[in-house]
């Protein structure tokens, strides 16, 4: 256990209370005290004790918390974290941020802590926060995201600007398809999935590669075509990568823009018969939303570099962009997959089950949007993943949650 905790907790108790206009929160203080090395499974020890300095600070007046602080500010480790959100570059005409789920699953207490920041910021400098709900993978769409996502995120974030539908803006993504193509910056393949896979594998150019403008045109009318178009599988649009099938990372060497697949989409019907993939729905929105920044998990690292290679063939300048390390609960697996097994097994009774950290859940147990934020703000943008038990996260949680 640390060295002279009760001293050092009240040191960062009186620092965080002196910043926020004599209030200190437990949860400033455990972090702090984190800072100092205590060990997730600690906290446990020591939340009663902290509980009892925070209250015994918050009864002091402002100035005698100064006068107390003076005496212990040694205590206070230099790498101390900063209060409030650290700033944004390029942020004094406001800020332009998004939040895009997969209409595959319930959202969870994962996404708040991934995206909250966002939504803090966007309040912080004014601007615009999207969500944009990702559903351009008919066979995976659950029609109970549309109502859902929208009461969830009305709750959690409190300032959302507008709901986009990526399967509303299917003309819009066939545009910058054929932007791409006048740009030669994509064309149409039909090499099977294995054959282009040897191709990458050998840093050698697939035959498709380069087609004119005209058979890529004809190419992609053709797959648009109901009645003697291709078969799904039989041909897939490439963005062609600009350092050619030789890139270093086989990750960018022609990744694939859009597909065939004739799924009935629970919203669109059978109307639409290509679907685009994230890598171009995604820069396509980013672009016409004119995103200014973006926050997003650091297992999107590479998703951004692809991204950034459209933006760049388009001529567009690509958003201010930072990653966020993930947060693994090493006793609860937060896969949506597994959640709605259980809930279709019949192990959780819904979305809402109180055993499950859903949105749904957490709103139902009446924990405050408030206490998300206050997590968000003290962890701010870090790329470091951490491992917690999901019993000493909910600890912290509960230290805002007042």
């Amino acid at each position: 256990m640390i060295k002279n905790i009760d001293k050092k907790a009240k040191a960062y108790a009186l620092k965080n209370a002196i910043a926020y206009e004599g209030k200190a929160q437990q949860g400033a203080v455990i972090s702090g005290l984190f800072a100092e090395g205590l060990k997730k499974e600690q906290v446990k020890d020591i939340i009663k004790e902290v509980s009892k300095i925070v209250s015994e600070v918050n009864k002091l007046s402002l100035e005698e918390q100064k006068k107390e602080f003076e005496k212990l500010e040694k205590q206070v480790h230099e790498r101390e974290t900063r209060e409030g959100l650290e700033e944004l570059p390029n942020s004094s005409k406001g800020v332009v941020m998004r939040f895009a789920p997969s209409a595959s699953g319930p959202l969870h207490v994962g996404h708040i802590i991934s995206n909250m920041i966002s939504s803090l910021y966007v309040k912080k400098y004014g601007g615009k926060f999207y969500i944009r709900i990702e559903d351009t993978n008919p066979e995976k769409v659950m029609t109970s995201c549309y109502k859902s996502f929208k009461e969830d995120c009305d709750w959690i974030f409190g300032n959302v600007y507008k709901y986009i539908i990526q399967s509303d803006r299917m003309r819009i993504y066939y545009k910058y398809v054929e932007k791409l193509i006048k740009l030669k910056s994509a064309y149409v393949c039909t090499c099977s999935p294995e054959k282009f896979k040897k191709f990458a594998d050998f840093k050698e150019d697939c035959p498709c590669r380069n087609n004119d403008f005209k058979e890529n045109i004809f190419r992609w009318e053709k797959m648009l075509d109901r009645k003697k178009g291709y078969k799904q599988g039989e041909a897939v649009l490439r963005f062609k990568t600009p350092e050619g099938m030789s890139h270093p990372n086989p990750a960018m060497r022609d990744f694939p823009l859009a597909r065939i697949n004739l799924t009935k989409h629970p919203r669109q019907g059978n109307k639409y018969r290509v679907w685009p993939l994230m890598h171009l729905a995604v820069p396509v929105d980013d672009i016409e939303l004119k995103m200014t920044h973006i926050i997003r998990g650091k297992d999107h690292m590479d998703n951004a570099k692809r991204q950034k290679m459209i933006f760049k063939v388009l001529g567009k300048k690509y958003p201010w962009t930072a990653f966020m390390g993930i947060i693994k609960f090493d006793d609860l697996d937060l896969s949506k997959r597994k959640i709605i097994a259980g809930i279709k097994e019949g192990k959780y009774s819904g979305w809402d089950d109180e055993k499950l950290p859903t949105i749904a859940s957490l709103r139902k147990r009446r924990y405050k949007s408030e206490a998300f934020a206050k997590f968000a703000e003290q962890r701010g943008i870090t790329e470091v993943d951490k491992v917690i038990k999901m019993s000493d996260f909910f600890q912290i949680l509960d230290s805002f949650n007042k």
